[in-house]
């Protein structure tokens, strides 16, 4: 009598995840005022929507706050 396999004994293995795994969020912050843009909220008002990273923000868009550009923000891990 031939024996069925069952889960977990010489049945065909998972594959491995083809997921790739997302890079978190980042959160980045004026130097100048302490405002704060968090790419996973995005900022709606000013047309970014959740979701958008910083290298996908325009060059030419400046802080609400202060009106600092984007060079004058830095990179802070979102926790």
């Amino acid at each position: 009598m031939r024996r069925r396999d069952t889960p977990g004994e010489g049945g065909a293995r998972p594959s491995p995840s083809t997921e790739t795994e997302v890079p978190s969020f980042k959160i980045w912050e004026c130097a100048l005022c302490g405002f704060r843009y968090d790419e996973a909220a995005g900022l709606p008002e000013e047309g970014l929507p959740p979701g958008t990273r910083w290298q996908d923000v325009p060059a030419t868009w400046t802080c609400p706050d202060c009106g600092a550009g984007k060079d004058d923000f830095e990179m802070r891990e979102a926790g």
